[in-house]
């Protein structure tokens, strides 16, 4: 799965790129100082890092200059034209200037993705048995026939298609999907579970397996 380093010191920035970017099927790591961001670098090497300019302990061109590998897009409140050549001459590979459309900077990554070899996940279709779900135009057809589903659900789905057969813990449901950690006595993901299945269990035989006192899979063959 591709992954990106999203690296700014303001945490609604950061909470909302890494929402917008999971949702599309990347992973992501977070970072809010030049430190960090390298620490983070080095041990989950991203393909591709969204890096603020003025982070608190230093510049993010000089962050960039330090990096080895991955592809950076450098986000800042600048727009100066010197800067951005400057930005790009420490070797970035585009400028996005705050603030920014969310749509845009999406084209903008899977650009410079495709630039540098990296293939995003979220431009290929997710498909299971007679289940399919685009994640680009957040379409689900089972058996022919379109599915209507929650942002949850959709978010849901995405995680069993990513890993059809494999049993997955509740908190690792709870953590993928909703991204914090699991509360003692949490019955969230059951429900979800729940309406997923009633959802899909409308158009063909059970995909929605349950492991007693673990978790769940995405299986055909089996009941509940």
């Amino acid at each position: 799965m591709t992954r990106i380093l999203v690296v700014d010191d303001q945490p609604n920035i950061v909470d909302m790129l890494a929402t917008v970017l999971r949702f599309h099927g990347f992973v992501v790591d977070t970072a809010g100082t030049a430190a960090a961001a390298l620490e983070q670098a080095a041990v989950q090497q991203p393909d591709l890092v969204l890096l603020d300019v003025m982070l608190p302990d230093g510049d993010g061109r000089d962050v960039c200059r330090q990096l080895r590998g991955p592809a950076v897009i450098f986000l800042t409140a600048r727009d100066d034209r010197d800067e951005i050549i400057d930005g790009l001459t420490y070797g970035g590979d585009d400028w996005i200037t705050k603030p920014f459309d969310v749509e845009l900077l999406l084209a903008r990554v899977r650009a410079v993705l495709r630039r540098t070899g990296a293939v995003p996940t979220e431009d290929r279709v997710l498909r299971y048995a007679d289940l399919w779900l685009d994640p680009d135009t957040l379409q689900v057809e089972r058996a022919g026939e379109p599915l209507r589903l929650s942002p949850t659900e959709l978010r849901l789905l995405r995680y069993f298609l990513q890993n059809p057969g494999r049993v997955l813990s509740r908190p690792q449901i709870l953590s993928a999907v909703w991204e914090y950690d699991v509360e003692a006595g949490s019955n969230v993901v059951d429900t979800y579970v729940g309406y997923l299945r009633r959802k899909l269990d409308r158009l063909g035989p059970p995909l929605l397996v349950t492991h007693r006192g673990f978790g769940y899979a995405l299986r055909a063959g089996s009941g509940p």
